[in-house]
Formats: structure tokens, sequence, C-alpha cells
């Protein structure tokens, strides 16, 4: 089989646990553009913070981000696809989140919301500060969270607790009562979108754009979020750290991200 397209999950697979692109990983990638096969990035992040690393990869890719609640082509920002999330249910996510007294930040397409500069909120603040002006990152500390949804777009809400079982009743209730998908893209990590958005259906938008079976697709990734994606391709990669859910769907378990798991399916199957 000859593979045309290859998408990569970001945390916990094309980086590593440093939370950086191993030179394999970056040489891998070049080398398939170079040779004219299509190379996208899909991920829970915004936008903004992934095609910071598409830029240190040096190349040229579609990005899904969100968790595939937006697809932008990052050679001139142009959407592909994207789906929002409904102002009643944003508001009924906050209120679970209050009930709980759970942390929460949520997504427009170019800005992280918050009430509270902790937790994912504080990461990314003092990751920005590390940035150039143009990869800047937009962060808000919100008082009135009301008036933000009347004036934004809200694409992802990300919920934070150590309590593991708190964030599996917190997915169950909000996969069942609101027009929402939810999925763990970390253990402590629920990401929460409109429903139907998932990185397997921003993958089949993508593909169709660029004329590509999905017999011809390769998907990677390690957590709950990429299972559709893994089931979608026509090979679906799982890394060596993966989750054991995540490897049961999946064709193939390559090495962990901290051992160039990337690079080696893409020597193994691409190259």
């Amino acid at each position: 089989m000859k593979y045309k397209l290859i998408v990569t999950d970001m945390d916990g697979t094309l980086l590593n646990s440093k939370g950086e692109v191993s030179i394999e990983n970056k040489e891998a990638l070049k080398e398939l553009q170079s040779r004219g096969i299509h190379v996208a990035i899909a991920t829970g992040r915004i936008y903004t913070t992934a095609k910071v690393y598409a830029k240190y990869l040096g190349i040229v890719t579609p990005i899904i981000c969100c968790n595939g609640a937006m697809v932008k082509n990052l050679e001139n920002n142009e959407k592909i696809y994207s789906k929002a999330i409904d102002k009643e249910d944003c508001l009924k996510i906050v209120e679970i989140c209050k009930k709980y007294n759970l942390y929460f930040h949520f997504y427009s397409d170019d800005t992280i919301f918050g009430e509270e500069l902790k937790n994912k909120m504080l990461y990314f603040s003092e990751w920005a500060k590390t940035l150039k002006e143009e990869d800047q990152i937009k962060i808000e500390i919100v008082k009135d969270i009301k008036e933000v949804f009347e004036r934004e777009t809200i694409y992802k809400f990300g919920i934070q607790s150590e309590n593991l079982e708190l964030l599996d009743i917190v997915r169950d209730e909000i996969n069942s009562s609101l027009n929402c998908e939810a999925h763990k893209s970390l253990s402590d990590m629920l990401d929460i979108m409109s429903k139907g958005v998932t990185k397997g259906n921003a993958i089949k938008s993508l593909a169709q754009s660029l004329g590509v079976e999905l017999e011809e697709v390769i998907a990677i990734g390690d957590n709950e979020n990429d299972i559709s994606m893994i089931k979608y391709a026509g090979l679906g990669v799982a890394m060596g750290n993966a989750e054991d859910k995540v490897k049961k769907v999946s064709d193939f378990v390559t090495d962990t991200n901290d051992n160039h798991g990337v690079s080696k399916v893409i020597k193994e199957f691409m190259l």
C-alpha cells in the first residue's frame, strides 16, 4: 500500500515527555513532504499553539485542532472545516463544572479563556513567555463568562482534575445530556466539543479535500481522543506509551514518544 497522508497527534505522540519534537521525528516528516506525501497534525490544542510546532518542524501542514472542531491550512490560515459548541451547551458545561467544583478553560479559534491563571492556563501562560511575538498565544482571564459566549465562537472546553473517577462521571453526564462529545486527551484532562466532532471526522474531511482514500491514510495517537482517527485510517497506529484501549483498536503499535515512535512508523511503512 502506498500511503499518501499521515496524521499524527501531538502530546504523547509527536512530542516527547519533555514537550519537544525529536530530530528523528522532524527529519522523517520533512522527508515525507519532500516526496510529495501529505502530513497533518491532529491535536486537542488550539490552532495558535499547534502552528508553533508546525513552524518548528519546517513543514507546511494542515492542522486539525481542538480535537477536530477545526481544520486549518497553515499555508494560508484558511478554514477547511469547523464546528463550534452551541452557546446553550457552553453555559450548561460551566454549570456542570461549578456543580463539581472543577477547573475549566475554553477556546475560541485564537484565544484561551479561563477564570483563573492555574493548571493548563498557567502552563500556556508560562510557555507563551518563551515564544516570539508573532507566535504569541492570546490568554484572557474572564469575570463574565456569559459575555464571552455572546461575543466569541467556542470550539472546545478543557476540564482538568486529579480525581479521575470524577472526570469519568462528568464525561458520561455531558455525553448523555448535552449535544456534545467528551473524551479524555490526557489522564487528568477531559476535552469537550460539539456532537459529531472527532479527529476521525476531521481526517475524513481533510482526506476528501486532498483526494486521498481512507486506505491511503496513516493515523498515529496515544489517548482516548485519538481512537476515532485510528479506527478511520487505513493504518491506525498506537504509540508504545498509549493507553491499552487505544492499542486494542489499532492495527500496529510503534515505539514510545520518547523513542521516536512516529519516525519508526514512517520508516517502516512509508519510506
